[in-house]
């Protein structure tokens, strides 16, 4: 007669989803816990910030008789020479960055996918002349690239997304070739071959979703990278056309106030500062929580 032990004993074992032990590991990272923390703000504050605050009245009209005011309990960032208030601007900017580099990295992902699975799953020339064709994109710096493209598509947000996605590109394929390298030899992948399923099948069904831990940990970074590189070309003239917020727009407009009226430049190069030490936290804290051999 088996005993309540024995039953207890004998009973399955629940395992941990792997999401589940992501989620897990990512806890025990404190310094990630911050970065994830912040990052969830940002994106709360670039989602209600439209809807808070009216473009046309608050964001960029000007008015005068407000102009050069330091930070106080009307203005909490105070504000710039056109009298516009630099907390709503600065607020607003989280929208047209989050949004910009969210985007970026979406369609960068996508065209990555596709050349760096097909790279790596056909191999042999396929491999060679997608592989030399990124190279040759990667010899160029990403911003030098940038700049080139939006001076010559003309200075728009739609033109600005393209050639920051076309200078991210390459690297994606890159990472995607070297995950799906590591997987397109297993077992799974040699039997769903053997019972006869189409390469494209196999590649986003079978080797895709067993590569995604680099994956992810490259998309937050490279978010990371392309707000950076946005507030970079707004700060020379090239990113985000005026009057819309975006910091390194911002910033550009008030250097030339840097020495009397400093805060106009500290507000958005801090939103710049933690934007990115959060997103390079979080990206830092997936890399350990992904790391199988870490488990």
């Amino acid at each position: 007669m088996s005993t309540k032990k024995d039953v207890q004993e004998n009973a399955p074992v629940k395992k941990k989803s792997q999401l589940a032990d992501v989620w897990t590991r990512l806890c025990r990272n404190k310094t990630a816990l911050i970065g994830l923390a912040i990052v969830v703000i940002l994106v709360l504050i670039g989602i209600l910030s439209p809807v808070i605050f009216d473009y046309d009245t608050q964001v960029i009209k000007a008015d005068y008789s407000s102009t050069l005011q330091w930070p106080s309990a009307q203005h909490w960032f105070g504000t710039d020479e056109l009298g516009r208030d630099i907390f709503i601007r600065t607020m607003y900017a989280t929208f047209t960055s989050i949004s910009i580099g969210v985007t970026t990295v979406a369609i960068a992902l996508v065209f990555g996918l596709i050349f760096g699975s097909s790279a790596a799953y056909f191999g042999g020339k396929v491999d060679m002349i997608i592989m030399r064709i990124m190279d040759i994109f990667l010899a160029i710096p990403g911003t030098l690239l940038a700049i080139c493209i939006v001076a010559s598509l003309g200075n728009s947000i739609r033109n600005l997304v393209i050639a920051e996605a076309i200078a991210t590109i390459p690297r994606f394929s890159r990472v995607v070739r070297g995950a799906v390298i590591t997987v397109r030899d297993a077992e799974y992948v040699e039997a769903a071959r053997a019972i006869g399923a189409k390469d494209a099948s196999i590649i986003f069904h079978d080797v895709l979703p067993n590569s995604l831990a680099p994956i992810i940990v490259q998309t937050t970074l490279e978010v990371a990278t392309i707000i950076l590189s946005i507030a970079g070309l707004s700060f020379i003239g090239l990113g985000i056309p005026a009057p819309q917020p975006e910091w390194g727009a911002m910033l550009s407009s008030a250097r030339a106030y840097i020495r009397d009226y400093s805060y106009m430049c500290m507000f958005p190069g801090l939103a710049i500062m933690i934007t990115i030490l959060a997103l390079n936290l979080l990206g830092d804290g997936l890399r350990d929580a992904l790391d199988p051999r870490l488990r």
